[in-house]
């Protein structure tokens, strides 16, 4: 019988920020968005998730012509339909 092994790694939080000077999207809109309490900025840097969340922001915004509380929202109700729709998947799977 073949043995497998699985190797995990952990990485330090701070590896994993991205520095918002280094990102394609300017750091007064992350300054912005942090301040509004939608992405958290520590020492200057976000996470990839934040960031991922900045990009849908700034499609949304510029799609839609929104201000950025508005875009938030929208972002905000779309993740809450994502995780249901995960939710009720698992509960079909039962």
């Amino acid at each position: 019988m073949t043995k497998y092994s699985l190797q995990v790694y952990l990485h330090s939080i701070k590896e994993e920020m991205l520095n918002v000077n280094e990102l394609e999207v300017h750091p007064e809109i992350i300054e912005k968005l942090s301040e509004l309490g939608i992405v958290e900025v520590i020492d200057g840097c976000i996470g990839p998730e934040s960031l991922y969340r900045v990009r849908k922001m700034i499609r949304l915004k510029n799609s839609f012509s929104l201000n950025w509380q508005g875009a938030a929202i929208i972002l905000d109700l779309l993740e809450q339909i994502e995780k249901l729709q995960e939710e009720i998947e698992q509960f079909r799977k039962r």
